[in-house]
Formats: structure tokens, sequence, C-alpha cells
């Protein structure tokens, strides 16, 4: 959700703090698939963790609702695209796809975004981009091909890694609709408040969706296995609403708010290496040596991307990274 950074608080006395939020949003954000997997696991089928995970949120987030009542009126479509997109769609498509493939392979797959939004750029919205942005284009796809291991018939499931390509669309459709959003000449609303409101868009829709009155309820009572270690489903479930989803959309704001788009785009892609190294460890998701350097690469591509993207427009949004997240909400014009 994009936010609008002025000079003034980027100043050096608040850069510490924001690589510091940064830093926390990134690590927050990384953590929500190795909590969520063991869940999925237990028996909770993946859009009752994914309804969980942002209705609880959007209680949490209510109080600031109430206090941006006045958002609704003013940006009902954003809101709603938000809801739809950066919660409902991103979250879904992620959470279904680690249920099939492993959690850093899902989000490295994710991380094409930044790619995608620049082929929008070129050939829907015919703006020039640079040579280094496609670079960084072909760099991502060359990577996410070692990551995915092509030259072994595409090993891993098809469903799953399509799920998590469409967890990208969802973002690249969040950074469109980021850019029309800055177009008002009114006053950009509150991040907060429309972090708190897409909340609730989202957990209306994935009322409507996962029908979570079919839920197994009883798991959450239980304890799911985490690489053969029994964890308290509650602790899981409590981790990724406090910790993954708001916790992670509070301090990237704050970040944001801090440091050059740039920066906090560079910072966000440690989101996939810190999804990777705690589903290694915590999970036991052993990647090749060759999906490493795949990995690598698709964070090399995905950071000259946002380095290199237009000043203006959707491209810019480019530079803010991306949500598993969600919606990180990494810079927002809303």
């Amino acid at each position: 959700m994009p936010v609008h950074t002025s000079d003034s608080s980027r100043g050096g006395h608040g850069r510490g703090a924001g690589l510091g939020l940064a830093l926390v949003s990134a690590v927050a954000f990384g953590g929500s698939g190795v909590a969520a997997k063991p869940l999925i696991e237990a028996g909770l089928d993946p859009l009752h963790v994914v309804w969980l995970r942002v209705a609880g949120a959007a209680l949490v987030m209510l109080p600031l609702a109430v206090r941006h009542r006045a958002l609704p009126r003013r940006r009902p479509g954003l809101l709603a695209g938000f809801g739809l997109f950066a919660v409902a769609g991103v979250q879904a498509c992620y959470f279904a796809a680690i249920s099939r493939i492993p959690v850093g392979v899902a989000l490295l797959v994710e991380y094409l975004a930044p790619a995608l939004v620049l082929g929008w750029v070129r050939f829907v919205q015919r703006r020039p981009v640079t040579r280094a942005a496609a670079l960084g284009v072909v760099l991502a796809v060359g990577g996410l091909a070692c990551v995915v291991e092509v030259w072994s018939g595409l090993g891993f499931d098809v469903l799953g890694l399509l799920l998590a390509l469409g967890a990208a669309c969802c973002q690249v459709g969040y950074f469109v609709l980021a850019d029309q959003g800055g177009d008002a000449g009114d006053e950009a609303p509150d991040p907060l408040g429309v972090i708190a409101y897409g909340l609730l868009a989202g957990a209306a829709v994935l009322t409507v969706v996962a029908r979570p009155w079919t839920m197994e309820w009883t798991v959450l009572a239980d304890t799911a296995s985490m690489n053969g270690t029994p964890v308290a489903a509650g602790v899981l479930l409590a981790w990724i609403v406090l910790v993954a989803t708001v916790a992670a959309y509070v301090t990237g704001v704050l970040s944001v708010r801090r440091l050059s788009p740039q920066v906090a785009g560079v910072v966000a892609c440690l989101e996939a290496v810190v999804a990777t190294v705690l589903a290694w460890v915590l999970l036991g998701e052993h990647l090749s040596a060759p999906q490493l350097f795949g990995g690598a690469v698709v964070l090399a591509g995905a950071l000259v991307a946002q380095s290199s993207a237009p000043a203006r427009g959707g491209a810019e949004a480019v530079a803010g990274g991306g949500p598993e997240r969600e919606p990180s909400a990494r810079r927002t014009s809303v």
C-alpha cells in the first residue's frame, strides 16, 4: 500500500530506526509461511488459515478503522481493491501454494512481481523501461528456471507453481491499483487506515470464499508438527496474526516513512531469504545448490528491476518490493 514519503521524514536521525523497522518487517513477513504450513499439514484448509490470519488481524486493527471511519467514503474502490488483491488474493494464493511446494520456492516465485510490473508498464501502459530493468527481468526469469529445476522436467507440483504465480499477479494488481490511487487530487489517506480497511475487506471476501463455518476448529486446540517437533496450534496462529500480519504491516509502513523507496525495496528482498532459511531450519525443506543459486539470481533480478524503475507511475511501485506479502506496505501512493 503505497505511502508518500517526504524528504523531511528521511532525515539522518530516522534512517537507523527506519532500517531496523524494515528488518523487523522482513523477518515478520518471512516467518508467515513456516508457521502456516504446520497448521495446513495438521488438517486446516489453506483458505481457512488465510481467513484466520486476515480476520484476526482485522480484529486487532479495528480501532484504527474506527479512527479513520471517513476513509470508505473517500476511497471505496481503493479499499475494495486492496482487500481483494493485496490481502485476500496474495495470501490465499501463497498459502495454497505452500501446501504443495516448499515455502522458499513459493516466495521466490512471488518475487517475479517486480518483473511483471515492468511488463505491465512497458506493454500495457506503453511507457519505456530502462535496459537495466529489462536485464532485471531476464535475471529473475532465469533464476526462477533454476529454482524450479526446469532441466528435470519441472519436478515441482505445477498447480503449486501456478498458485505462487497467482500471488505474484495479485501483487501486480495491487501495484497498478496503488498507482491509480495516487491520482486523486485530495490528500493521500493514512496508510494505517488503508491497512485496517483492507484487512476488513479481505476478511469479508474470504468469509464468503473460505466458508469458515466448515473449518475443523478442533485443530486449533491441538498441536501441529514442525519438522517432528509438536507446537501448539494456537501459538502458531498467534504468530501469524500478531507478528506476521499486524506487526509486519505496521513496521513496514513506519520504515518506509524513514527510508527512501530504493532502500526499503532492498531490505524487502530479505523476506525471501528469511523465509527460505526458516523453512530450511524449522521445516527441513532443504534446497539444492542450483536452487539456492537460482534464488540468489531471482533476488538480484528483483533488486535490479527495483533500482532502475522509472521515476513515476506503476513502475515506481516496483521500488517498494512486495508483500507475502502481502502487501507489505513497503510504499504506497494511496
